[in-house]
């Protein structure tokens, strides 16, 4: 990072440049300098990025340059997993627990930025803002630089028993938080879960605290399932059996109470349509690569599903950090690898080419 001249703080000015990964299209990442965000505004804070998780929405846009129908334009700085120090804070900055954030707090950021103003702020559900705007998605920047400007609400103080990889992990167990609490997981519930990243694995550790039984968790990487068999699942490898007919055997035919599908939502939602039990419920947090949901008609309309799809999070953070500062759910077994932000094109490559058991990767930024 080149400083010419410093703010008040010691904070570098516009005049210098920071370090970013850049996405120019598909599977073109870059590592660049870009200019660096200057003093923050009111409401706003400026961060040292400390570390950034690599997310499976990340590897859908590095590899197609685009996730959905939002097709990246021009390039873009990737990543919204991500924690980070507060270097300066602008006027009124207040931080996602409604307390004035310092220079010097370390904190976990909710890359959501709602509006707080439409219907469906007002409703309580500012995942589903009309005008939300998010970290990483085009064409809003990522967290895959050393430097970057957040609004203030975003940012939440983490306590010293959680460090910087744990920090930013807080994202993706705030997705599996979301996609529990719309499962409406009961005492004892039987539960399947599809796909064993790093998010399909975090379900795995809430719904065992719900005392659910029993877990299967499908996955087609020994690797995975080996960590879900750590954590208490039973796994299942679905490409060297039917997963659906697996479940189904051991039930009695009945099936399971909840299914949560977290892996790439293709056939994998048929075959959770076929796991779940006359009446169960289903819910969806994988991101289809062909942007379409298919599944049998007569399958879902004769069992009766409630199927339920998960857009992010809301909510979130002050329990997700309640549950790893207490020692709840344990990121360990998860985190296969670390790159420094200058690595971070091998990083993607390596990720989104499922090499060298990944599981989970980190990004130490500074």
């Amino acid at each position: 990072m080149e400083i010419s001249t410093q703010l008040n703080n010691g904070s570098p000015t516009t005049t210098a440049t920071v370090t970013a990964a850049r996405l120019h299209g598909p599977s073109d990442l870059r590592v660049e300098e870009v200019p660096h965000p200057g003093p923050p505004g009111p409401d706003q804070v400026l961060l040292r990025v400390t570390a950034v998780g690599i997310c499976g929405s990340d590897l859908h846009t590095y590899k197609d340059g685009r996730i959905g129908d939002n097709v990246i334009e021009s390039p873009l700085t990737l990543g919204h997993e991500f924690a980070g120090i507060i270097e300066a804070v602008g006027e009124e900055a207040m931080g996602g627990d409604f307390q004035p954030l310092h220079p010097g707090m370390r904190v976990a950021v909710d890359p959501a930025q709602p509006c707080w103003h439409c219907e469906m702020c007002e409703l309580g559900h500012p995942n589903l803002c009309y005008h939300l705007h998010f970290c990483g998605s085009y064409p809003d920047e990522g967290s895959l630089v050393q430097w970057m400007h957040m609004p203030a609400r975003t940012c939440f103080p983490v306590p010293d028993s959680i460090d910087d990889m744990g920090a930013a992990l807080l994202e993706p167990l705030g997705i599996a938080v979301h996609a529990v609490d719309l499962a409406k997981i009961r005492v004892a519930d039987s539960v399947a879960i599809l796909g064993a990243g790093c998010i399909g694995l975090s379900i795995l550790e809430l719904v065992k605290l719900s005392g659910a039984q029993p877990i299967f968790v499908s996955d087609k990487f020994p690797w995975r399932l080996a960590v879900a068999e750590q954590l208490g699942a039973i796994p299942i490898n679905c490409d060297q059996v039917d997963p659906a007919k697996v479940v189904l055997d051991a039930t009695a035919g009945r099936g399971v109470d909840v299914v949560i599908e977290a892996a790439w939502a293709d056939h994998s939602v048929q075959q959770a349509a076929d796991m779940a039990r006359m009446g169960g419920r289903m819910v969806i947090v994988g991101i289809s690569e062909a942007d379409e949901l298919r599944m049998k008609h007569s399958t879902v309309r004769r069992k009766g599903l409630t199927i339920r799809l998960a857009r992010r999070m809301k909510h979130t953070y002050p329990r997700s950090i309640k549950l790893m500062a207490g020692g709840a759910v344990d990121f360990g077994p998860m985190v296969s690898h670390r790159f420094p932000l200058e690595q971070a094109p091998e990083a993607f490559a390596m990720n989104t080419a499922y090499q060298d058991n990944v599981i989970k990767v980190i990004i130490d930024v500074s």
